[in-house]
């Protein structure tokens, strides 16, 4: 991921912070979280070692609160923070540029998981139905040689093929124009007519 600041912006930018007010390190971490949206949140390795560094530089000074730390901005930071206003103008720029690229990676991200649970949710499922499928016909065919279960799994398979392949060109036709009585008569009497004589081919 490309860096959010750039060199020397991220210590523009907790200037620009302070010269709101007095913060203490986690409160400074908290409002970049906020102007990012929740996209981005600083560490405090990050954030520390660079309030020192403006500590050292005479623009922050800190006073202690008990065993906190507050960070205050010195009148050496407010004239920098003057002199680079163009400057703090275009790091407000790049963190709304950052805050749209990084919500968008976001959103990838999201889908990109949503579809792998998707994917697995339907995988486990197919699994189950394959394992149930499995189990129940070796139950139906208890009392079957092997070539007779070759030969029923088969013929079950083809049943199935039929009605899938069938419900696909119903469901095309349907479309494109509504089925007409005429139609479905038609699809009743010939699969009755093929069910007797599957039915008459087994009991021969």
């Amino acid at each position: 991921m490309p860096p959010v600041f750039a060199h020397g912006a991220l210590r523009l930018y907790l200037l620009a912070l302070l010269e709101t007010g007095p913060k203490h390190g986690y409160e400074l971490i908290k409002a970049l979280g906020d102007r990012f949206g929740g996209t981005y949140s600083p560490s405090a390795g990050t954030i520390y070692p660079r309030l020192g560094k403006l500590e050292e530089e005479g623009l922050v000074a800190t006073e202690t609160e008990g065993r906190r730390t507050k960070y205050l901005i010195t009148d050496s930071g407010r004239a920098e923070l003057d002199s680079r206003r163009q400057e703090l103008a275009a790091v407000e720029d790049t963190i709304s540029a950052s805050v749209r690229r990084l919500a968008d990676d976001l959103r990838e991200d999201i889908r990109a998981n949503m579809r792998g649970l998707r994917a697995d949710l339907a995988a486990t499922a197919e699994a189950a139905r394959t394992s149930a499928s499995s189990a129940a016909f070796r139950s139906r065919t208890a009392g079957y040689t092997p070539e007779g279960q070759r030969i029923l799994k088969e013929a079950e398979l083809l049943v199935q093929s039929f009605r899938d392949d069938l419900r696909v060109e119903l469901r095309q036709h349907g479309a494109s124009q509504p089925l007409t009585p005429l139609a479905l008569e038609t699809v009743r009497t010939v699969l009755d007519q093929a069910r007797i004589s599957i039915r008459n081919s087994l009991q021969s």
